[in-house]
């Protein structure tokens, strides 16, 4: 029989993806599951909404705070340094198609690595001198990468992610796809703990 898979739809500018990347881990090995990391462009998913920029920005200033909270607490919670970027909204599309390059062990590592430099200590990641710093850390063959990601292949495999999410019923980041149930965001992962155990939910009409 194969390992059950958890797919993990991610964009390295959503904070809620970050604070979700290294507990769908621990909530899949302790399901018997593997996860699969599927970078997908946000920007690209919210254009199918009629969204032009990151919802939180769009927010009221109190729904802004209560957020940001939010979003610390979790950081807390799953013992992840956080602070808010400067550099916000990120364009991730170079880092992501750096990582659509990368497959397994590989992938995870250089993705965890990204995640934690941007949401944790402010890192310019889309900047390639930064993005090849990090590559080279990891043993890659940063200038191949880079380069990869003008690659037509590379540049399509992002855009073919973020439709296939889109078709499949995401509506933003973290998706992830269990046993056929679509489960959305960093605090539902109880959810996909429940699905791996076998719960058969009830679903809308």
């Amino acid at each position: 029989m194969s390992e059950p898979m958890v797919e993990f739809f991610y964009d390295l500018s959503s904070p809620y993806a970050y604070l979700a990347h290294e507990e769908i881990g621990r909530v899949a090995a302790v399901g018997g599951a593997g996860v699969v990391w599927r970078p997908l462009l946000l920007g690209g998913l919210f254009k199918n909404f009629g969204i032009d920029k990151a919802p939180i920005l769009g927010s009221s200033p109190n729904k802004q705070r209560i957020l940001l909270d939010d979003m610390y607490r979790w950081a807390a919670l799953r013992d992840l340094p956080f602070a808010w970027p400067a550099q916000f909204p990120l364009n991730a599309v170079r880092p992501l198609r750096v990582l659509c390059q990368l497959q397994g062990a590989q992938h995870v590592a250089v993705a965890s690595d990204l995640f934690r430099r941007y949401w944790g200590a402010g890192e310019a990641i889309a900047e390639p001198t930064v993005l090849g710093e990090v590559l080279s850390a990891h043993g890659l063959d940063a200038a191949a990468l880079l380069a990869g990601t003008d690659n037509p292949a590379v540049k399509q495999k992002l855009i073919d992610n973020t439709a296939e999410a889109f078709a499949r019923g995401a509506c933003g980041a973290p998706t992830f796809f269990v046993r056929g149930h679509l489960v959305w965001g960093n605090d539902r992962l109880d959810v996909v703990a429940r699905l791996l155990d076998g719960w058969e939910p009830p679903r809308s009409p």
